[in-house]
């Protein structure tokens, strides 16, 4: 078990690929502060099963796109657990939407919670990583930040704000064993693009099998969690403004 007795607090864990991560650091032995804005109900599923397979989570509730519920959240976190030892900025929002169809807040909510959010989470938890002589942040970005697509401008603008906030970061925390890496997932099967994946999407479905060499379309979100568990350990101890790209090989070509 990797993660024992280390603590993880995953934003937006409730589905998806937070939900995989968490489940993940709580079988390498983490305990896990499972965090959601309105899903009770996957929430509490989540936590109900790491602690039914013998793990420890509990759920925390919060807007993580709010600084000030940012700041209850980690309260809220270090007081059940003692410490946090891990940062997973996971929570985020997905709008396939062309240029001209792009209203402000359309813009203003995929920046808020996918870039600002997550800066705002680092920047509340310095001082508790300085406090315990250092602590890691991995954040999620997508091939939508390394690279593009048409439609979504506001959320390839938020995804590769985090790429290259995450060098920034890295390169002012690192002297203080502050690890600040991220990972781009490729197309990964979750909630949040249910929509492109559904009936009547057949041939985009196709095109995605065609545009990657290992002709996958989607991923599962466990296909995330190996690069998450590596740069949540030792084993990255050296590893600093990095973005791990998780795409099945969307990206070599």
């Amino acid at each position: 078990m990797r993660m024992q007795d280390k603590v993880a607090l995953v934003t937006g864990a409730s589905v998806g690929i937070g939900e995989a991560i968490a489940k993940r650091f709580a079988k390498e032995g983490a305990k896990v502060a499972i965090n959601y804005k309105s899903n009770d109900d996957g929430a509490n599923a989540v936590a109900q099963a790491i602690n039914d397979a013998g793990g420890t989570a509990k759920v925390f509730k919060a807007d993580v796109s709010k600084v000030s519920e940012i700041e209850r959240l980690q309260a809220a976190a270090i007081e059940e657990f003692g410490r946090i030892d891990v940062l997973v900025n996971n929570a985020g929002v997905f709008r396939t939407v062309p240029v001209m169809e792009t209203t402000e807040e359309i813009w203003d909510e995929q920046l808020d919670l996918n870039l600002r959010g997550y800066f705002f989470m680092v920047k509340t938890i310095v001082p508790h990583f300085r406090e315990n002589g250092g602590g890691k942040v991995i954040s999620i970005s997508s091939i939508a930040g390394t690279g593009a697509f048409p439609n979504c401008p506001g959320y390839c603008a938020s995804k590769g704000g985090v790429v290259n906030m995450t060098r920034a970061l890295a390169a002012e925390l690192g002297k203080e064993n502050i690890n600040v890496n991220s990972i781009a997932p490729g197309n990964v099967a979750t909630p949040l693009n249910a929509h492109v994946r559904g009936p009547g999407n057949e041939e985009y479905m196709e095109l995605m099998r065609t545009l990657t060499p290992t002709g996958i379309d989607f991923m599962d979100p466990d296909d995330m969690t190996g690069a998450a568990v590596f740069l949540a350990t030792d084993d990255s101890k050296m590893v600093h403004g990095e973005t791990i790209i998780v795409d099945a090989g969307w990206s070599v070509w």
